[in-house]
């Protein structure tokens, strides 16, 4: 948010903070949605970048088309479990999944 808008909306009396504020999350509680979502948003562009359509991919994996679509949009009842097979059929190395993983940390901090 720009500097500008935020002291306006200050200045109104209202709070400005992050959802982790708002939704009084632990750092830990924090750092793992910003690793789930991580995994789901890199899942659907290695999904894209393989010029796969959500039903393929679903039956690569033998799951359903709506499984994938909340596998990408980080859906709780997806496990990150599942996040790590499916970008593991897809070809992701380990070393990719680290950088990945890392790169959630950074963002979580």
């Amino acid at each position: 948010m720009k500097a500008e808008k935020k002291k306006k909306l200050e200045s109104r009396g209202w709070r400005v903070g992050s959802a982790t504020d708002f939704l009084g999350l632990s750092k830990e509680e924090a750092a793992y949605i910003e690793l789930k979502l991580a995994l789901s948003e890199n899942l659907r562009k290695l999904r894209k970048t393989h010029k796969l359509t959500q039903v393929r991919l679903a039956g690569l994996l033998h799951s359903s088309q709506s499984r994938i679509a909340k596998m990408e949009i980080g859906d709780p009842t997806v496990s990150l479990d599942l996040l790590i097979r499916s970008l593991l059929a897809l070809g992701i190395t380990r070393k990719g999944l680290s950088q990945m993983i890392l790169f959630a940390q950074r963002r979580a901090a």
